[in-house]
């Protein structure tokens, strides 16, 4: 029985330069049952063949968007008769959101000795749980994730996919380039053309909580323990739900999502124009407005809103010591 199962995607941008070494290490490491995947469409026959090895760990070796479809065809296709093990997840991709979520953070390879480490005793003290936002737009099975963003910052992340990341430059720098130019234009109240396109119209409803309308620059819901901004969502707050953080499309909004996160009362106390909830159940609907679960892309449409919900708990690995 092999101790880890590693699922690769070799087309996940860390893996151009890593997988060599990654296949290496597992041919060195002959408890670890190595499954790599051309195409999402794929990775249910890995689940298949994995479940069929019965491995303690299964570790994931992509960026987000194949975490997010791993977690989909592992929770959904009943593999491991309900009980399927842990998940550890590698750092790589160009976000990696819920590998730092869960303690991975440098070298892949490093992590993945780790996982193999604590899959050798007793990793009890190192199994957590997290719940994972189920979504549905009404047409396929709903699609499991930890991390949605939308509005005008599923705009941004999308112009930066777009437009700067095929500049070549370092993640890092891309990201704070497509930040300012998403800022520049809200100053300016520009949009489109070279800069990111103007946000769309929302409507956020909660279950309990109401409603939420108009134009943001933000949008986030996840089940992270922490958001963007490194603001930690275990605050208490009908724990166990799916937070949302919903802000208005202003500078002075922003600015004041920024000095309540300096402050660290983002979350505890009231912020004209920044929305903070938590709720079981939440509904977007918009005028053809994108959102991103974790790196895949849906689109909130007036008549057929996007849905998430949360899931039961669900079991991971955490690397950090």
């Amino acid at each position: 029985m092999a101790r880890v199962a590693l699922l690769s995607n070799p087309r996940s941008t860390g893996n151009r330069s890593l997988l060599p070494q990654v296949r290496q290490f597992c041919a060195n490491h002959p408890d670890i049952f190595h499954y790599e995947v051309e195409d999402v469409a794929q990775i249910g026959e890995a689940m298949r063949m994995i479940a069929m090895v019965g491995p303690r760990v299964i570790a994931i070796n992509g960026g987000d968007g194949t975490v997010q479809a791993a977690l989909t065809e592992l929770h959904s296709g009943a593999y491991f008769g309900g009980s399927p093990p842990p998940v550890a997840v590698l750092p790589n991709g160009k976000t990696n959101l819920i590998a730092l979520d869960l303690g991975a953070d440098g070298d892949p390879l490093h992590a993945l000795q780790r996982v193999l480490d604590l899959a050798a005793c007793d990793f009890e003290g190192h199994v957590i749980q997290r719940q994972l936002i189920a979504l549905s737009s009404g047409t396929n099975r709903p699609v499991l994730g930890m991390f949605l963003g939308g509005a005008y910052l599923a705009d941004v992340m999308l112009y930066c996919r777009h437009k700067i990341y095929p500049l070549g430059l370092p993640n890092g720098l891309s990201h704070v380039i497509a930040a300012l130019l998403g800022v520049f234009s809200i100053v300016f109240g520009l949009g489109g053309g070279r800069l990111p396109p103007k946000p769309r119209p929302l409507r956020i409803s909660l279950v309990r909580q109401g409603e939420i309308k108009g134009s943001f620059s933000l949008l986030i819901v996840t089940t992270l323990e922490k958001l963007l901004l490194s603001v930690r969502t275990d605050d208490g707050k009908a724990a166990g739900t799916m937070k949302l953080l919903a802000v208005d499309r202003s500078i002075g909004a922003l600015v004041r999502l920024m000095n309540a996160t300096w402050r660290g009362t983002l979350g505890k106390q009231p912020v004209n124009g920044v929305h903070f909830e938590a709720g079981d159940e939440i509904r977007i609907e918009g005028d053809r407005s994108n959102v991103i679960l974790d790196g895949e892309i849906f689109e909130a449409v007036h008549g057929r809103p996007i849905v998430l919900t949360s899931t039961p708990p669900v079991s991971f690995l955490r690397l950090a010591v």
